[in-house]
């Protein structure tokens, strides 16, 4: 398929620029991927769509204050540095700006000088690998007085609470993004899903540079995913593969469940344990853990929107893509949600 197949028109009002007062009341669109159904719902309604015996699976990363703002040592030109993952201990990989001036060798000092690093190498990606002088409790103490939310490039205003750049159930800090089709969730609503007999799971996909890097190639089939560590516990593992072999559905909530499941279960059982995932996903692709789908709205030609084209179908999508938009639905990070069944 071509990259202009993933296309669509988005009026730029409809992106969401802060979130909704109450987390459970975006609206959801629920799509019926065999009868092409579509129906309009607030997310509060979602028991409605889940039985006993459904297995929801979330992921419980919590985003990290990673953009730093500092000052190139030699020159005291400004810098900024989106932290995305860490390779070694107290070095990362990140992305700067300006990324044309920051070459290996260059030194950087963030705050009043209480948190140094230095630039080690270029990643194939155009990204930088920075060496800071502290790591552990103390850098990542440091990172929270100096470090602000990473928000999406496309979000302009300025967020005043960062823990609704958080799920309600985030517990492992390791994310330059938020896990957004989780955003919706409410302690009420999980504890209502739960009451109904669904199980809830946890992995953990640290969101990095995959989430900011847009498909380039007009043969999809040529994009290749950045690497995202995960980690699934054997608890979790178990609960997918008992759902699997009771014939009961998984119920992935957002695209990280997604690769994740499918990366740790492409032999039909998924295994426990951490790894790095680069798996692409897109139209054609053979889904063997995941049934059904929470997802947020995505940018067109992007690589999550391929994605759900694969699990829901092509023509399904676009055409719920185009009722969203009519519709006038709320798209990206803050925006609403959409139910795949």
């Amino acid at each position: 398929m071509r990259l202009e197949d993933f296309n669509y028109d988005l009026p730029p009002d409809l992106i969401a620029q802060i979130p909704i007062v109450h987390r459970d009341a975006s609206k959801l669109l629920v799509l019926d991927r065999r009868t092409r159904a579509l129906e309009h719902r607030i997310f509060q309604d979602l028991p409605t769509y889940l039985k006993n015996g459904d297995l929801l699976v979330m992921n419980d990363t919590r985003v990290l204050p990673a953009r730093l703002l500092g000052r190139r040592a030699r020159t005291g030109g400004k810098v900024e540095v989106l932290l995305l993952r860490e390779v070694s201990p107290g070095q990362w990989e990140t992305l700067v700006k300006p990324g044309r001036r920051c070459l290996p060798g260059e030194e950087l000092k963030f705050g009043q000088g209480q948190l140094r690093a230095e630039i080690i190498n270029r990643t194939p990606e155009g990204g930088r690998v920075v060496a800071f002088d502290s790591q552990g409790s103390e850098f990542f103490n440091l990172l929270g007085k100096l470090g602000q939310m990473p928000l999406p490039p496309y979000i302009h205003a300025k967020l005043s609470d960062p823990e609704r750049y958080q799920t309600v159930y985030a517990r492992h800090p390791g994310s330059a993004a938020a896990p957004t089709a989780g955003l919706h969730f409410t302690p009420q609503l999980l504890a209502q899903i739960r009451s109904l007999g669904v199980e809830t799971a946890f992995i953990t996909l640290n969101v990095g540079l995959g989430t900011f890097r847009p498909v380039r190639e007009e043969n999809i089939k040529e994009h290749h995913m950045h690497e995202e560590y995960y980690a699934i516990s054997s608890e979790t593992a178990q609960s997918i593969n008992k759902a699997k072999s009771e014939g009961r559905r998984v119920i992935a909530v957002g695209t990280t469940v997604v690769r994740t499941l499918e990366a740790a279960g492409s032999r039909g059982q998924v295994e426990f344990g951490e790894s790095c995932t680069d798996l692409f996903i897109y139209p054609g692709f053979q889904f063997k853990i995941v049934d059904a789908l929470i997802t947020n709205f995505h940018l067109p030609k992007s690589s999550l929107l391929m994605l759900v084209a694969a699990l829901a179908g092509y023509d399904n999508i676009m055409a719920a893509y185009k009722e969203a938009v009519a519709k006038r639905y709320r798209f990206f990070s803050f925006g609403d949600a959409m139910l795949i069944i």
